[in-house]
């Protein structure tokens, strides 16, 4: 899948993950968590795994954590690039 406008999921609400994606010329991920140092390699290979499912790497995707479930996690990046289909 190709990314080809930026796009918005979630809230800066605690136990929430507010996740923009933006086209890019490979995949870079920004990630700001309240909970980087305990869980940030798990929200990073949880990120690329929707990533990976979706077939995604010309984007740039920048997530705010606050906590969030790996659950919520996951529904927010693919509800951003889903939205930036116009889906």
């Amino acid at each position: 899948m190709e990314i080809k406008a930026k796009s918005f999921a979630g809230t800066l609400e605690s136990s929430d993950v507010f996740v923009e994606v933006s086209p890019n010329s490979g995949r870079k991920i920004n990630l700001e968590s309240v909970v980087l140092a305990q869980f940030g390699d798990d929200i990073t290979r949880v990120v690329n795994e929707v990533l990976d499912s979706f077939k995604v790497d010309n984007i740039a995707i920048t997530l705010k954590d606050r906590g969030a479930l790996e659950c919520t996690i996951r529904a927010r990046v693919e509800t951003a690039i889903r939205r930036q289909e116009g889906k």
